[in-house]
């Protein structure tokens, strides 16, 4: 079930437009935060991870960048945030809203990649295939509990089925870069780098530095696709 009611944020026409809607999936109702390209030939629809929302500095960096390159950026609220919960729900039932948001996302007739941070990402690995994403893209992959890596969630990144892209910080406890075992993917790191993408003050490089790693290593990856 996919039912979509959209507001316009603004009434001009721009280099990218914002907008919100909300859709009715059988998780509950999600938002889709837009920001749009002029003419567009790629959308990133994003979500968020477990612990946070859409104002995670990865994804209002890529929403604030990409649109220039051609690529509109859809950011996903899950059912359960939209609602106001603080605890996330199973992971199938992440994958429920995700399915019930993914023929809005399709709507504008362009290749959709798949993506999100953390959880999100998660989800984005495992209903890559059966959605027809064109890619899927992963920031934060959860590759194991902090502390467990005996936990592994490789096998849900390397059954994605689709180009990926992994952009893990080097000093996340869910899994560094090093722990990634091979496979078809592409990865990024961002060097010290944790779970949200945060760089110690003390670290060689700043935050913007370690924001234009992402954005522009997102842009290119997904400039090159198709």
């Amino acid at each position: 079930m996919s039912d979509v009611n959209e507001t316009g944020e603004t009434g001009e026409t721009t280099e990218t437009s914002e907008t919100r809607e909300t859709v009715e999936t059988d998780a509950g109702t999600a938002r889709i935060t837009w920001h749009r390209a002029a003419g567009a030939r790629l959308v990133l629809a994003a979500s968020h991870g477990a612990g946070g929302g859409i104002e995670a500095r990865d994804l209002r960096a890529l929403a604030e960048a990409l649109p220039a390159h051609g690529v509109s950026v859809a950011l996903v609220e899950q059912p359960w945030r939209v609602a106001g919960k603080k605890v996330a729900p199973a992971p199938g039932t992440l994958d429920v809203g995700w399915r019930g948001v993914w023929p809005a996302l399709a709507k504008p007739g362009l290749p959709v990649v798949s993506g999100g941070r953390s959880a999100g990402a998660r989800v984005a690995c495992r209903t890559a295939v059966e959605l027809g994403a064109a890619a899927v893209l992963a920031l934060s992959f959860p590759l194991h509990p902090p502390g467990r890596p005996e936990k592994s969630r490789a096998a849900e990144l390397l059954g994605a089925g689709v180009p990926t892209l992994v952009v893990q910080g080097g000093n996340d406890p869910f899994g560094k870069p090093e722990e990634f075992p091979p496979g078809p993917y592409e990865l990024i790191e961002v060097p010290h780098g944790d779970h949200g993408l945060a760089v110690p003050k003390r670290a060689p490089l700043g935050q913007d530095e370690a924001l234009k790693i992402i954005t522009d290593g997102v842009t290119g990856w997904a400039t090159s696709l198709g």
